[in-house]
């Protein structure tokens, strides 16, 4: 018989997960430019969708289930990981985020389409911790560019991939 948990998240319950199902697709959606293209991949390839945000944002979305957390630093991101089991794909722009999912045995993508690995995590994080002590230095980081097609070609292409269970292995 399959394992369920039932959790309980703000006092309600949230949703009932089925520590079973090969896949799930979690979004870390605050901030997030391509929850419309998850929820249709997820919908196509009838994975289970999560989207996962705080108070300030609001999401409803057919054919995913929408959680919504307190503000403060990172609960969002540590529900998320708590709820995690193997197989799972993260939807995340924060590399900190995509290394504890990675130690879950779960897969992580960012929004441009490129899947975190343990190859190129410790490499991701070093640059954000450099970034960050230039910041707080006083020093000015060039912010990101305005968002492409090519990149959301790309997202869509590299979800698909993962969501067939295609994952490529270096």
């Amino acid at each position: 018989l399959p394992v369920f948990v039932l959790m309980i998240i703000l006092g309600k319950a949230a949703a009932i997960i089925n520590k079973e199902q090969n896949m799930r697709l979690l979004i870390d959606a605050d901030g997030c430019p391509v929850v419309d293209i998850c929820v249709r991949l997820a919908v196509s390839h009838s994975v289970e969708c999560l989207i996962l945000c705080d108070t300030s944002h609001h999401f409803e979305k057919a054919g995913a289930v929408t959680m919504t957390f307190s503000k403060g630093a990172d609960s969002v991101d540590f529900a998320l990981v708590n709820m995690l089991v193997p197989g799972d794909i993260v939807v995340t722009q924060d590399y900190g985020l995509a290394a504890m999912c990675l130690a879950r045995g779960a897969a992580a993508v960012s929004q441009d389409g490129m899947e975190y690995t343990d190859d190129n995590i410790d490499a991701l994080l070093l640059a954000r911790q450099t970034a960050g002590k230039i910041r707080r230095g006083g020093g000015r980081l060039k912010g990101p560019a305005k968002r492409r097609p090519e990149q959301d070609t790309a997202f869509e292409q590299k979800l698909g991939e993962l969501l067939c269970g295609k994952r490529k292995r270096l």
